[in-house]
């Protein structure tokens, strides 16, 4: 998962997260909106124990009183860039079950996203800093939670609602939703984050995700589907 912040996916997803309030509120969100994003690149670049509060403040043009008003420590405020993030790439409407849709086309939709997330620069290095030895494991399983579960459980929602319109026999969501993101991670991303090979080309990455889709539903599509 990428921690680099698209254009305005800070200050969208901020504003989305606390509730309205007074007089001044618009600063408030450019603020926090900023340094989500100073944080984002601090923790790429340098990693967790290497990105200092006093670093993100001064990236993102506020106080670090600023910075712990709005996020309450380090931990905090890596927890919520990494869902932010999250969001942003991979949003709400994406896990909308479309009865328009065909249901290969909206798988398709959710895999290249996920890949194209997971296999940016900015992902593999939080990968690598994640999985360094000694690494704090209270932050591996903030990682976990504002990433990787958030994502299962939108797809495992996704899946259940195409399960009820008779698309999918899926015994076990949960189990269906982590086996399909397994896939698509496969060796190629473990190589990738090893260093071991470069990224695949375009059409590397559609034969791969064609595949991935083409299994899951090979295991899971209805035998008697309501839509093709």
């Amino acid at each position: 998962m990428s921690l680099k912040l698209p254009p305005s996916a800070a200050a969208s997803a901020s504003a989305t997260s606390r509730p309205p309030a007074g007089p001044g509120r618009p600063k408030d969100l450019a603020k926090r909106a900023a340094i989500l994003d100073a944080a984002a690149r601090m923790f790429t670049q340098h990693g967790f124990e290497g990105a200092s509060m006093d670093q993100i403040a001064a990236e993102a043009g506020v106080s670090k009183l600023t910075v712990y008003s709005h996020f309450g420590d380090k931990e905090a405020l890596f927890g919520e860039a990494v869902r932010v993030v999250c969001a942003s790439l991979m949003p709400d409407d994406l896990f909308v079950a479309d009865p328009s849709a065909p249901l290969r086309s909206q798988l398709t939709d959710i895999a290249k996203a996920f890949f194209a997330m997971i296999t940016s620069d900015e992902a593999l290095a939080t990968h690598r800093m994640m999985m360094t030895p000694g690494s704090d494991e209270r932050l591996r399983q903030m990682f976990w939670q504002a990433g990787p579960e958030r994502t299962q459980r939108a797809f495992a929602s996704f899946l259940e609602a195409r399960v009820a319109r008779g698309d999918l026999d899926v015994p076990d969501l949960p189990r269906a939703a982590r086996q399909f993101f397994a896939l698509l991670k496969g060796d190629l991303h473990t190589r990738m984050a090893c260093g071991l090979c470069e990224r695949p080309s375009a059409a590397g990455v559609d034969a791969h995700i064609e595949a991935t889709v083409d299994m899951f539903l090979r295991a899971y599509a209805s035998r008697t589907p309501a839509q093709a």
